[in-house]
Formats: structure tokens, sequence, C-alpha cells
């Protein structure tokens, strides 16, 4: 059996943990090969060390059947392997085919050979089937777009082995699907993929084997075609996992947050929330349905106090809270998990222990006569961490060196253990695996029914199903509808969030 990538008794250690664990990685040629595991198993620090980013203790690479030794990126790119990361590295003032040809320009009479460049990038993308402008501005396009761009670069670099970091995690369902067609065709020219994920519908959809790794150890490699996501899902986290969120009915009580007729522009001054009005009751989850793009962002921002409405009011237990600062906000009674933890969820530079408190440092018994209590902060961290699982060597690890599925349960546990009034969760589980997502659906859950008031935004029309009582669908800035998860099916939903069919909307607040 020839293998076109094989990484035999890989080792790789970092202070405090072993993140692999003599694992073996077998890639045959033109398949799409899927790793699988938890949040924090060692998925990526796997690829990190096939793409040159990390040296490892111990173990061998071959690549073709060559034994290689991989010390850097450009020796990666060198043996045709290329990586498509999660968070992308594009100039955003640089146009794609300037991203894509940068380190690697075409020349002419000593000169960059524009006219080639763009030529050669229009090649791949049709050959492809890509179909991204090679002009266009990399701040202008759609997440979806930047990652083609991506892919794109490490086509023209010659890669015929390219390693997907989750690459769905900030895609909208319709990407999804451009992107697996895209896979396909990528393996139909002779590329072979490896895709680091935990999405198992994904897995079974498109990928040909997929390796788990547990807790930094290779468990399986399985045809995908011989198991289903039940044994997957065990598998990885070693432990049944349920997917049907268990739940009794919703007891709605008062209304928690009622926003009437608000309008909220975006940084560039454009509308992008219109006379929007909205209910959220105690004990209750009002999921918020939308293609992204619709406004979601800026009507959440606008909630937290971290953008400004410029008409209608945001009312909270009866008090008005609009263009309060954050502080106040979270004052009076809101918890925020944002949807980019990295942005506005975590101080990535700080222990985890001292974001674990970043809401509430300034109280007691974290402070007093302007004095930080580091121990009591530390004390209340290791509470939260053990309560909520995060994986970490200790409460003195930077929030940076923790997975993205410990930050998102570091931030919870900090948002939820407040005891707000009003949990707005925005893509809660976004980037995390099966195991944590029970995890967390069930903390929603349990807010619900110690009667809080739950507002979940979620661009996963599976989660929202699963979770919402009620299901407002955001279309252009306004609720087109409300609609009962039961009385509804993900077709009707995906219609009305693309704005192609109109539902009576009611009473938007309900």
């Amino acid at each position: 059996m020839e293998y076109v990538i094989e990484m035999l008794n890989i080792r790789k250690e970092f202070p405090g943990i072993v993140a692999n664990d003599n694992i073996n990685l077998q890639v045959k040629k033109g398949e799409i090969h899927a790793l699988l595991g938890e949040n924090g198993a060692g998925k990526s620090t796997l690829m990190n060390v096939l793409f040159g980013l990390y040296q490892p203790e111990r173990g061998e690479i071959r690549v073709r059947g060559e034994k290689v030794h991989i010390n850097s990126p450009n020796k990666a790119n060198d043996l045709g392997i290329g990586m498509v990361h999660q968070h992308f590295m594009l100039v955003d003032t640089f146009t794609v085919a300037e991203n894509i040809i940068l380190g690697k320009e075409p020349k002419k009479f000593g000169r960059i050979d524009r006219k080639r460049a763009v030529q050669e990038v229009q090649d791949i993308s049709d050959q492809y089937g890509l179909q991204i402008h090679p002009g266009a501005k990399v701040a202008d396009i759609s997440v979806g777009m930047q990652q083609r761009a991506e892919i794109l670069k490490t086509l023209y670099r010659g890669a015929d082995i390219l390693i997907f970091d989750e690459p769905t995690a900030v895609l909208t369902p319709h990407e999804i699907k451009e992107l697996m067609q895209i896979m396909k065709n990528l393996v139909n020219e002779g590329k072979s993929i490896i895709l680091i994920t935990h999405k198992l519908k994904e897995i079974m959809e498109v990928c040909d084997r997929v390796t788990i790794i547990r807790k930094g150890k290779g468990i399986k490699t399985l045809d995908v075609r011989d198991t289903n996501k039940d044994e997957l899902a065990s598998l990885m986290v070693g432990r049944e996992v349920s997917f049907k969120t268990e739940k009794k009915a919703a007891q709605p009580g008062a209304e928690v947050l009622a926003i009437d007729g608000i309008t909220v522009k975006d940084t560039r001054g454009v509308e992008t929330v219109r006379d929007l009005s909205l209910s959220v009751k105690a004990g209750e989850i009002v999921g918020i349905a939308g293609v992204d793009g619709n406004g979601q962002s800026e009507l959440i921002e606008a909630i937290t106090g971290l953008r400004n409405t410029d008409s209608g009011t945001i009312t909270l237990n009866g008090k008005q809270i609009q263009n309060l600062t954050p502080r106040k906000v979270t004052e009076s009674g809101i918890g925020h998990i944002p949807q980019d933890r990295h942005k506005h969820g975590l101080v990535l530079d700080f222990p985890i222990g001292e974001n674990i408190v970043l809401q509430s440092y300034y109280k007691k018994p974290y402070a007093a006569f302007g004095v930080l209590h580091k121990g009591e902060m530390y004390k209340k961290a290791r509470c939260l961490i053990s309560e909520y699982d995060v994986r970490t060597p200790d409460e003195y690890t930077h929030a940076r060196a923790l997975s993205g599925g410990n930050q998102q349960k570091a931030i919870i546990g900090r948002e939820v253990d407040r005891n707000p009034d009003l949990l707005i969760a925005a893509q809660p589980t976004r980037g995390l695996d099966v195991g944590a997502i029970e995890f967390v659906h069930k903390k929603l859950i349990e807010q619900r029914d110690a009667g809080k008031a739950v507002l979940l935004l979620s661009f996963e029309l599976e989660e929202i199903m699963n979770l919402s009582d009620r299901i407002a669908v955001i279309f252009e800035g306004h609720i087109i509808a409300t609609v009962d998860p039961q009385d509804t099916t993900e077709q009707e939903l995906g219609l009305l969030m693309a704005g192609s069919m109109q539902k009576e909307a009611g009473k938007a607040n309900g």
C-alpha cells in the first residue's frame, strides 16, 4: 500500500503536557482523510508537526515513501504540503491575486508581472471550481471567499497534499456545501486532503477514512463507509453522546428583554438593523436564525453596549439600557458569550484564572480599596475550571495556550456563574466537538429552567431547532417571522432566512 503521508510514532510535548503521544497517521493518495478528536486532543498539533511549525520529540515522517525532516513550512511547501489554517493568513488591503503570489511573485524584466499573476490565479480558480475574482480586495470579500483565497494560495505553491484545519468553523451552511464540493473537485484532480474536524456530519459526507485521536493518543483508523456518527462520537469522547437535547416544555414568565423599533449602523455607517422589535421572556430560549451578515452581530452588540443604537429602545426588566457602557449593561443583569471569543471574550495574554474573573475583578472579594486579591481570583478560577471541565495545566496558564473549546468553556463558566437575568449566547458552540456541544447545550437549558431568559444566536440550524422555544428569523435587519420549532422544518427556515419566503411574522416580540 502506497501512502502519500506516513506519520509514525509521533511524540510532541509542551511544558506540562504531552500533546501527541506516539500517534500514527497514514494517508492514501487521492483520499479525504479526517482527523477527528475533541478540542485539545492534539489534532492541530499533529498537523503543525507535519507542516513544519513544530518539531517532534520522537517519530518519523515519510512523504511518498521517503523519510523526510520537515523543519519549516517552506520545506513542507517544497514537499507539496499546503495548509489552510483556521485563522486566515491574508493581508486585508491586498487583492486576492496579490495575497496568493506573495513571496512567489512571477517576474518580467525584474518587475512583478501582475498580468501573468492574475491569469495564473484565474486559471487555478477555474480548474478547481473556486469561483473567486483575483482582482477583489480581501477586505471586501466574504469569509467563505477568503478561505478560497487560502486554498488557492496553497495550490499556487504546487501543493498536492492539503491540510484543512477546521475549515467550516466560520462558514454559513451554504458555504459549507460549496466547500465540500471544492474538496471533491480537488481529490478528483489527484490531490490528497487531511481534514481536521469534529463535525461528524461532514466526515460522513465527504471523507473516505477517519483517524480518531483522544487525549493525545491515536485510538483507531476506520473506513467511513463502515462506521456511523454514534460510533465516531463515542470513540472521540470515550463515552456515549446524545445528539438530541433533552428538555421539558418551556414555562415562559415575565418579559425580561424588550426591544422596540431599534435601528443600528455598522462600522461603515450603513443601517444593518432596521426598526427591529423582539422580546425574550424569563424561562425561554429565543433563537435568532439568519444568514450571516443580516444584522445579527450589530443587534447583539447593541444589546450588550458594544455599539450605539440610532433609534428605538432596549429594555431589561423594565429599565432602558440602550447606549449604556458595556460595564453598566453587564451590571444591569446581562451575561454575554460573544461570537468572537478572541476579540470580545478573553485577554489571550492573561492567565486563564484572571480571564475567569474579568467581569467581576473590581468587586469583593477580588478587590478592596483599589487593591486586587489575586489569591481569591485564582481560588474562584479553580472552582470554575473544575466545574466546567476546562482542560488546562493550571489556572496560571495563558488563555492563548488553551484549545478553542476550553477557552469557550471558561467564558461560559464566567458568564453563567454571575447568574444573569438574560444570557446572550452568540455562536456558543462554534468550533466545539460533540462532547463540548452537549455540555454547552445542557448549561443553556439549565439557565432556561432556572427561570432565566436566553437569547441564542447561531448559524447552525440544527442547534437553533434543537434548543429554541421560539425562533426569530432575521433578514436584512428585520425580524421577518417568529416560528415555533415544532411547527417548522430546516427547509422552511432556510427559505425564510434567504428572504425567498414570507411568513406572517405576527408579533415578532411574541
